[in-house]
């Protein structure tokens, strides 16, 4: 399912590129942007998930510098029948998580100093159960070419308005405004509904659905009023909770995450049927 999908993104980015890229430069703009959506493609796909981590300066860690962090991966790893991931630590103090990667083989889990800080060890299992059900769902890799997209097609409206702000073609700087908002669309089409399977993976996974809502809660309560030292709207959707939730309207207006509130309903229920 999520590489069919996986499969329509990348096709969409190629039609996009090939559609703006004819606007701005005509039949030879159309061939020279699809040249570049297939190199983007083929760079997303092996190396998206390396760019991600990079941005935000996260550092892989071994059992030995963090070995109660890796007694739960490993341990929620073997529940779900998956390889053991790449354990990432991102010195900010901001709490929060996701994962990247392409497949089950070559993901990796990243976590921030501050979740560490913030959360018990039963709410950090359940954000670590959260991450993990993205792995298992083959999320990952249609979330971290998204990324990628989003922001290659910000740089192409860039290079689109300083462009056209030479040359005042009006046609191009219909693409500058709309290039951007194919950015958004592309984003939050692929992570509302996944968050809701991830953290209905974690409440099954753990068993407690309690601890994957009160982790939720303390994280969206953070960022309501602090950001990562890094982060950029392009990756946003990565992130369990949305970091931009403190940040202005129109970031909010577009926002890649369904409400915690309604998240956080939904654990409950599970957890009123788990307990029955």
């Amino acid at each position: 399912m999520m590489q069919g999908k996986t499969f329509i993104l990348m096709t969409t980015l190629v039609l996009i590129f090939m559609f703006f890229g004819d606007i701005i430069g005509g039949h030879q703009g159309m061939m020279t942007a699809l040249w570049a959506a297939l190199g983007i493609n083929f760079f997303s796909y092996f190396f998206s998930d390396t760019l991600v981590l990079k941005q935000y300066r996260a550092t892989e860690v071994s059992p030995a510098q963090m070995p109660e962090l890796y007694k739960i991966v490993s341990r929620l790893a073997g529940k779900s029948g998956l390889p053991m991931p790449k354990v990432y630590l991102i010195p900010d103090e901001t709490p929060n998580a996701f994962a990247t990667g392409r497949n089950p083989q070559h993901a990796a889990v990243a976590v921030t100093k501050g979740l560490l800080n913030l959360t018990t060890a039963d709410e950090l299992e359940g954000v670590l159960a959260h991450e993990l059900s993205h792995i298992r769902h083959y999320d990952i890799l249609t979330g971290s070419i998204a990324a990628v997209f989003a922001g290659a097609i910000a740089g192409l409206a860039n290079f689109t308005g300083t462009r056209n702000s030479r040359s005042g073609n009006k046609s191009g700087w219909l693409a500058a405004i709309l290039l951007p908002l194919a950015a958004a669309v592309i984003r939050m089409s692929i992570s509302r509904e996944r968050e809701y399977k991830a953290d209905e993976g974690a409440a099954y996974l753990t068993g407690h659905p309690e601890w994957l809502a009160s982790a939720l809660s303390k994280l969206d309560n953070y960022a309501k009023n602090y950001q990562l030292k890094s982060l950029s709207a392009h990756t946003s959707h990565l992130f369990i909770v949305n970091p931009l939730s403190g940040g202005r309207s129109l970031y909010r207006l577009l926002a890649t995450h369904p409400s915690t509130a309604d998240r956080i309903a939904r654990l409950k229920q599970i957890a009123s049927e788990l307990h029955r």
